[in-house]
């Protein structure tokens, strides 16, 4: 498997070499003078759409409905990568992202791993979903906003302004959920997979995952019932499944502790069934889809 991947990767990038001989265009030019970013996953080009504003033009390259965990990409995206005056990324969570970097822009990506504090792990393994934490989001996109300062100093005012607009939202929703998580009946969260403990943290609620970091990772039969009996036993009413994968193993889980199901949405990428047009739309509905399941008051 690994000889295979390390073949398509090479290819990928002669193919993106040979794209980029055929006038894909000056480096770091998105063809009407705004700044040319890619961005890995929505997450990331959100914030990156929130700060650059009209000053940056955004590709991105998890397509919309894709799972962002395991994607490949195709010689036009790395093509991409190769031209791009800045690639925002998260080491570690996308192999196929992090070697296209290695090999077309080393010196223009930027990892966001640093300022998003992934200090929380299940089975060594960090858990990268961040962006499930206002807070930590906001840590990221002054991230952001430094690098394209730096990059294009002509409209640093611009993206320290809109970064600062984009993180007073954050913040204000980082407070809609300690007030509205405050008083719950039941603290522990079942999800689909391990995508919520920055959230769970952040809020005090506890998190108790079918599936692990990556959500295609398939559970053991023993593993399933160990969380239905869990849900039976500590009375949870809510398994909470999403968008982007199959809810059959938390329908099992729903079954089989007789809790019902609702949508929890990690927000990796929005589809026409996401509860919301943008992330602070997505986050608005997990927050009543919580404060339900969880019986807040």
């Amino acid at each position: 498997m690994t000889s295979r991947r390390a073949l398509v990767g090479a290819s990928l990038i002669i193919a993106a070499l040979t794209l980029s001989s055929c006038g894909l265009g000056g480096q770091g030019s998105a063809g009407n003078g705004k700044l040319d970013v890619v961005a890995s996953f929505y997450p990331l080009q959100f914030a990156t759409e929130q700060i650059g504003g009209e000053h940056v033009a955004v590709t991105n390259l998890t397509k919309p409905g894709a799972e962002p965990h395991d994607i490949e990409l195709t010689p036009m995206d790395v093509g991409n990568v190769s031209k791009a005056r800045l690639v925002v990324y998260e080491k570690g969570l996308q192999g196929a992202v992090d070697s296209a970097v290695e090999s077309q822009a080393p010196d223009r990506g930027l990892d966001v791993v640093p300022a998003a504090n992934l200090n929380l792990r299940l089975a060594g393994t960090a858990d990268p979903h961040f962006w499930l934490d206002p807070q930590r989001y906001s840590t990221v996109a002054q991230l952001i906003a430094a690098r394209l300062s730096s990059l294009d100093p002509a409209h640093k005012a611009d993206y320290q302004k809109n970064a600062k607009v984009f993180e007073d939202r954050l913040a204000a929703l980082s407070a809609e959920f300690t007030v509205g998580l405050a008083r719950c009946q039941r603290k522990d969260i079942v999800t689909s997979h391990a995508a919520f403990s920055y959230l769970a943290q952040r809020f005090g609620m506890k998190q108790i995952a079918i599936n692990g970091i990556s959500p295609d990772q398939e559970p053991k039969s023993a593993e399933i019932a160990a969380v239905s009996s869990f849900a039976k036993a500590n009375g949870v009413t809510t398994i909470y499944a999403e968008t982007l994968v199959s809810p059959a193993i938390a329908q099992t889980v729903a079954s089989e502790s007789g809790a019902t199901m609702a949508t929890l949405d990690p927000i990796e990428g929005l589809t026409r069934a996401s509860a919301g047009k943008d992330y602070f739309g997505v986050m608005h509905a997990n927050l009543k889809a919580l404060q339900k399941g969880q019986g807040c008051s």
